[in-house]
């Protein structure tokens, strides 16, 4: 029933013009962002050939995309959450698809997963630009996929997140705009103690465990972070839901 409800959700994504428009805003931005970069780097790249350890075209060119990436999600993906469930609320089907034969975990499990197939898809996407880079390069292909895995674990924090404060309304902009502001806080956490790893709001940011991972550094402790933050988030959702079930 989770995968019915999964591909349920991925299909309906692709039948409102909402999802290819933030797609395509995303991949052109990205795109202009990857271009620029590879110029950048075709400017110094004779100042590289006389540096000691110098960064070649992975640390230049892949990495910065996967950064930015995440930033310009961070602000997109609210927009895709919103709807998850505050818009069943709104058109009252929430009520009819509870009374089906499925539990609340499995709705919530299903709408997540759906939109984590359309997360796969961007990431793939993105990750096809660096990729590209390999007829003409050396590519180190160790960093990107870490890169790639942390885009795609960030994205899934954000997408678990919002699915919470789709839960916690009717209304889908309130959903967008409270979403957006509790990433913004995560994001910014450890804004001021950057340079100290044993300060706890370092290690609550959502940032200090993507760039950990955008260095090439594969530490279980990350990839356990986010996991956890992903769990949280979408139990708290099924408690909203059945907090809301036992309410009415």
């Amino acid at each position: 029933m989770i995968l019915t409800i999964a591909k349920r959700e991925f299909r309906s994504m692709f039948l409102s013009p909402l999802a290819w428009v933030l797609l395509a805003v995303v991949q052109i931005i990205l795109a202009w962002s990857f271009f620029t970069s590879i110029d950048v780097f075709f400017s110094i790249q004779k100042d590289l050939t006389t540096m000691a350890n110098a960064p070649g075209v992975t640390d230049l060119v892949a990495t910065p995309l996967f950064e930015i990436a995440s930033v310009i999600l961070l602000m997109i993906t609210p927009l895709l959450t919103m709807r998850l469930i505050s818009e069943e609320k709104r058109s009252k089907t929430l009520s009819l698809l509870m009374s089906a034969p499925v539990s609340i975990s499995e709705i919530v499990l299903g709408k997540y997963l759906g939109l984590l197939f359309f997360i796969l898809t961007l990431t793939a996407l993105i990750t096809l630009m660096p990729l590209s880079l390999a007829m003409g390069t050396t590519l180190d292909y160790s960093k990107i996929f870490s890169g790639a895995l942390g885009l795609f674990l960030i994205l899934s924090a954000f997408s678990a997140a919002g699915l919470y404060l789709s839960s916690l309304t009717d209304n889908p902009m309130i959903a967008a705009i409270g979403t957006f502001g509790l990433l913004l806080f995560l994001w910014l956490l450890n804004i001021k103690n950057a340079s100290d790893s044993s300060n706890v709001l370092n290690y609550l940011s959502l940032h200090t465990h993507f760039s950990s991972l955008l260095r090439g550094v594969l530490n279980t402790s990350d990839i356990a972070y986010f996991l956890l933050f992903i769990t949280a988030f979408i139990v708290l959702a099924i408690r909203q839901l059945e907090t809301q079930r036992l309410q009415s």
